[in-house]
């Protein structure tokens, strides 16, 4: 009797639900807890929670619980069906320990989430030892639930950008509140329909894609769509680190156009990609000796810093007399890759000047984006694009999970 009464204290029981029994098998590593409820008990009617009702008959079920020290426990429990006179025979789905069609207690759920924030799922199923895919279930039960209550409605700036779902060309798109820094929607793809995703959750969640004041992007073609079409409002900034990789990505065409003629060009690649404070002093050396003068990677080299210099530019009005100039340079350099580079800077003038009055950029994304790549290293992949979806949500949307404590 002292034992059972403990173990009703401990799972928190209260009337009409008592311990009966437990059984405890050493050499099988295992607790068995049987609950009961009290002879003519009532319980709320779970469709209606009008009246109390009768028990009509019962059913045994079986939960996996937090082990008791090294063995595993499990509840087991008569759950009832009761005779509502407005909805007829129901089962009762509301128990203190339990949700409903879960083979896991509530306690057990939350070691499980608290576990998967912190290593893969793979891992985590290892270690409590159950299936993954049974764990995969509990995830997506409290991910939805966390996501079916969060509130969009403050959402005003947003950053977007894309990352790999796996190898190949599969891809889900990042849309992270940037005040807030937290992932507010994920969706399959890298198109124009991906905005108008985001807007259509954005309406289900409080928001309103009207007051999308700021949007920061790279230069893709159907974010740039898909922003103009369905964030009518917003201000388009293009993320300045991307601008800079396009500048540096012509760099690195003109030193591979050169070093088929320039042989001391070779193994220098990251050279002229890197700034002259981060060299390192081999590096330093390598490119001192080199004919600097004459190569014409060096002078790709100077327009690449000199377009970084931008943004030390202390407001719009001198930013864009700045920018001009340096378009002008790199257009009469004689090298084509700068001159395409600096046309593409033309095509996209205003989304580059925006941020010396938005001041954003998707530092915060990449940040995001290198947490969901680690995490999805160490779990070697997911099965399934909603799997990943789920792990962003977790990793990096701030949920309220509401766990059981």
């Amino acid at each position: 009797m002292r034992d059972t009464n403990l173990l009703g204290l401990a799972l928190g029981l209260t009337s009409p639900w008592t311990v009966t029994r437990c059984d405890f098998d050493a050499p099988a590593h295992r607790l068995d807890i049987h609950i009961d409820f009290a002879a003519g008990s009532r319980f709320a009617c779970p469709e209606c929670a009008v009246e109390e009702c009768p028990a009509y008959d019962s059913e045994t079920k079986s939960w996996r619980h937090l082990n008791f020290f090294q063995h595993q426990a499990w509840l087991h429990a008569r759950v009832p069906r009761v005779r509502c006179s407005k909805c007829g025979i129901r089962t009762v789905t509301s128990l203190p320990w339990a949700r409903k069609d879960s083979g896991f207690t509530l306690l057990f759920e939350a070691l499980v989430m608290t576990l998967v924030t912190s290593m893969p799922v793979g891992a985590a199923a290892r270690l409590v030892g159950e299936h993954d895919t049974r764990l995969w279930r509990v995830i997506h039960h409290y991910v939805e639930e966390a996501r079916a209550r969060a509130d969009a409605s403050a959402v005003t700036r947003v950053a977007i950008d894309e990352t790999a779902a796996r190898r190949g060309h599969d891809y889900i798109t990042l849309f992270v509140d940037i005040d807030e820094a937290r992932v507010v929607h994920v969706t399959e793809g890298k198109d124009a329909a991906t905005v108008a995703a985001f807007a259509t959750d954005l309406t289900e969640h409080g928001g309103d894609a009207d007051q999308i004041t700021e949007v920061c992007i790279d230069m893709s073609p159907a974010f740039i769509k898909g922003t103009a079409e369905h964030l009518p409002n917003a201000e388009v900034t293009f993320d300045k680190f991307h601008a800079v990789k396009i500048i540096n990505d012509a760099v690195d065409e003109v030193r591979r156009a050169e070093q088929k003629e320039q042989i001391a060009l070779k193994g220098t690649r990251y050279i002229w990609l890197r700034n002259p404070d981060t060299l390192s002093e081999r590096q330093r050396a390598t490119l001192d000796a080199l004919p600097t003068r004459t190569l014409k990677t060096a002078r790709a080299y100077h327009i690449r810093l000199a377009f970084q210099h931008l943004y030390a530019e202390g407001d719009p009005k001198s930013a864009a007399v700045y920018l001009k100039q340096w378009y002008f340079w790199a257009t009469h350099s004689r090298l084509p890759p700068m001159v395409d580079a600096a046309r593409t800077v033309k095509r996209h003038w205003g989304g580059i000047l925006r941020w010396f009055d938005s001041k954003i950029a998707n530092g915060l994304i990449e940040g995001i984006n290198s947490l969901i790549q680690a995490a999805k290293a160490k779990a070697r992949g997911y099965r399934s694009s909603r799997n990943l979806k789920a792990i962003v949500y977790l990793i990096a949307g701030k949920l309220d999970l509401r766990l059981p404590a």
